[in-house]
């Protein structure tokens, strides 16, 4: 097994905490990982984006150029990294925000309007998981448990309460990719 991700988006909305939930949950799973984060100076605002590559074997480099799966948030993320994505691969499109399909139609595309599933839930700040549940289940790379025990993880003891509502929209997610199957 081997799975390279690129997920995408402006700075805020998460796309570097997805790749480091996904990483953390490979390891629980004694997984080979790389995550490698790229963001500019903004902070938020600003682009940002990581890799992660997933593994049974060891992973030679970090750097992903062909993703299999690639996440993005926002459209000038869709407009950068769709092209790379290798022919058969998995494109997963914020589509609350991004205002366009994608171009190519040898690719599975889901189209996930993650901002209006998140206020449905109250909470703006949950987009991401969101994706991240759409993103997982399609691509079955590392268990659902595996995620929120990194979740739980990440957030600590502190952030705990925000569990339950992490965990609903990670169902969200999931729920827009399994009605389409």
């Amino acid at each position: 097994m081997l799975e390279r991700n690129i997920f995408a988006g402006f700075g805020g909305q998460g796309v570097l905490l997805m790749g480091q939930l996904l990483a953390y949950a490979a390891m629980i799973e004694d997984k080979q990982v790389t995550w490698l984060p790229s963001y500019g100076p903004e902070i938020r605002g600003g682009t940002a984006n990581c890799s992660v590559t997933i593994s049974d074997q060891p992973i030679a480099s970090p750097i992903v150029d062909y993703p299999n799966s690639i996440v993005v948030m926002n459209r000038p993320s869709l407009d950068k990294f769709e092209p790379k994505l290798i022919k058969g691969g998995k494109l997963f499109i914020n589509s609350s925000i991004v205002d366009r399909k994608a171009q190519r139609d040898d690719i599975e595309v889901y189209y996930v309007p993650c901002n209006e599933l998140a206020m449905e839930l109250g909470d703006a700040r949950v987009a991401n998981i969101i994706m991240l549940g759409a993103y997982l289940s399609a691509t079955h790379c590392v268990d659902k448990e595996s995620l929120i025990e990194a979740l739980a993880h990440k957030l600590g003891e502190r952030k705990a309460h925000l569990i339950p509502v992490n965990r609903q929209a990670f169902e969200k997610g999931a729920a827009i990719v399994n009605q389409g199957k």
